[in-house]
């Protein structure tokens, strides 16, 4: 085998590629790279020979490897590895003829993505049905992430983010694309014979997942506790339609049962809150300040700390209560402003104590925090 021939360094941005490092899961978007480099590579071909197939064995001997990750951002440095064959090399020092539309290839895949990035026309650099292979590409991605194929072009990078990747996927024509997905509901049923199983959303919609032999018994167990209203967290990947609505979910990669005060289930069933919900009256709480509060408890509350009973205000917030043995506590959040009221209440004294927080501090959620340990130690609870 002959040496390297550099090829791409990819560029992750975002908190998860700090220090170098790839998530595992990103690891399976470049192994979908090499495949889709591959097929353009071979469609090059053919439009620059005017041939309807390419040469059988044409991408025989060649093959992508990351060689190593650079400093700072994750830069995983992509080098092509060809085969020293007679067949393949004309002479012992240069690539096959053939690697010129590999390299051509590189250039397409990047021209589409600057182009869903730029509202270009995307199909002006790959046909629809190799714009498919970003269905698999780019799906670990998450919110402000973003992978730069072309780093070295400050002026096009090829940014491909969870918004260009979309437009990408639409220009495909493909009916149906896959995403990740973390739902939470109830199971009513299973089909042992099919390894498949019911999830009711909080909103009511009913879904049909595949399952594997390792989840089964996870699964058997959410159907025991469906009367009970037990409910689950699924991880996975999941099938939509164009119009983004979510027809079913195709891999289950993590599935657990849920504790029954879970703050993001219970806040999930506040979504389908109307103006007017109490008595006529009520302000309904927004998604967007739900999923902030779920988001933000989750990061800032520790595991080992019993949790909350969460219910919706008349103000269009929400509040948290605690009974931790002869302590009350309250805490009423105010969704807009995003800070929060609290109280705490010695039953055997009647001592109280108040205090306003601001949510978007961690400070404040420091002492919340250790508030809650001491009077949980206190109470017994």
């Amino acid at each position: 085998m002959n040496d390297p021939i550099p090829f791409m360094q990819p560029r992750m941005v975002g908190p998860r590629f700090d220090g170098h490092a790839i998530p595992l899961e990103m690891l399976k978007d470049l192994a979908v790279l090499e495949e889709m480099v591959i097929e353009v590579a071979k469609w090059c071909f053919r439009k620059a020979t005017g041939r309807e197939r390419s040469p059988r064995g044409f991408s025989k001997g060649i093959s992508l490897k990351i060689t190593d990750i650079e400093d700072g951002s994750a830069v995983p440095n992509i080098a092509v590895f060809i085969e020293n064959d007679r067949n393949l090399f004309p002479a012992a020092d240069l690539p096959p003829p053939k690697f010129t539309y590999f390299e051509k290839a590189r250039e397409s895949i990047c021209g589409a993505i600057n182009a869903a990035a730029n509202d270009e026309n995307i199909t002006d650099y790959l046909p629809e049905n190799l714009l498919s292979y970003f269905d698999r590409i780019g799906r670990g991605l998450q919110d402000g992430e973003v992978i730069e194929f072309d780093p070295g072009n400050t002026g096009r990078p090829a940014r491909l983010d969870k918004s260009t990747r979309r437009k990408l996927v639409l220009a495909s024509k493909i009916n149906e694309h896959t995403d990740e997905v973390v739902l939470r509901g109830t199971v009513p049923k299973i089909d042992q014979a099919s390894m498949t199983f019911e999830l009711e959303t909080n909103g009511g919609s009913k879904i049909v997942a595949d399952m594997g032999l390792q989840q089964l018994e996870t699964v058997l167990d959410a159907t025991r506790g469906y009367q009970t209203g037990d409910r689950v967290l699924i991880q996975g990947i999941g099938r939509f339609d164009r119009s983004g609505r979510l027809k079913s979910i195709e891999e289950v990669e993590h599935i657990s049962i849920l504790d029954p005060l879970d703050v993001a289930a219970r806040l999930e069933e506040f979504y389908a809150l109307k103006d007017g919900w109490l008595d006529g009256k009520g302000l309904a709480p927004s998604r967007e300040g739900l999923d902030w509060f779920a988001n933000t408890f989750e990061s800032h509350y520790p595991e080992d700390l019993p949790l909350p009973y969460l219910y919706p205000t008349g103000e269009g917030g929400i509040q948290a209560e605690w009974a931790l043995g002869g302590y009350e506590i309250s805490l009423e959040v105010d969704l807009g402003s995003k800070r929060a009221a609290w109280q705490d209440l010695n039953m055997a004294t009647d001592a109280e104590q108040d205090r306003n927080l601001n949510l978007t501090e961690a400070a404040d959620w420091n002492w919340m925090v250790e508030q809650i340990r001491t009077l949980s130690a206190e109470g017994g609870a």
